[in-house]
């Protein structure tokens, strides 16, 4: 039984942590670290396309990681947690460290070469 609820907090951590993975999302949720936007300013921030901006939205908004507020005809969109931020942060730090080795492991592609491992 504690292995079974083992397995599936490791699952669930695997879920959350590909919302991070795709370079899209990770682009919008690094952008609204700075503060809510709407999705016009995230399509200028992140060079993304209209839609591909507004379906990658829609899957952080259903994980849980963004949130949305109505502002007149607007639709502002930021991080739902401030952990959410931190974690990035921290991801940066990290990054700087072990930068090296993540570019060079061959065990996972890079997004350029193709789609993540």
């Amino acid at each position: 039984m504690l292995i079974n609820a083992q397995a599936q907090a490791i699952s669930l951590k695997a879920k959350l942590f590909r919302g991070f993975a795709d370079p899209s999302r990770l682009a919008i949720l690094d952008a609204l670290r700075d503060g809510p936007l709407t999705v016009s300013e995230i399509v200028t921030v992140t060079g993304l396309s209209q839609s591909n901006a507004s379906n990658h939205l829609g899957c952080l908004r259903d994980c849980g990681l963004v949130i949305s507020e109505q502002q007149g005809r607007y639709v502002r969109y930021r991080l739902s947690d401030s952990r959410v931020a931190t974690i990035l942060s921290l991801t940066d730090e990290l990054l700087a460290d072990v930068a090296k080795g993540v570019y060079q492991c061959t065990r996972y592609k890079c997004p350029e070469e193709g789609e993540c491992d």
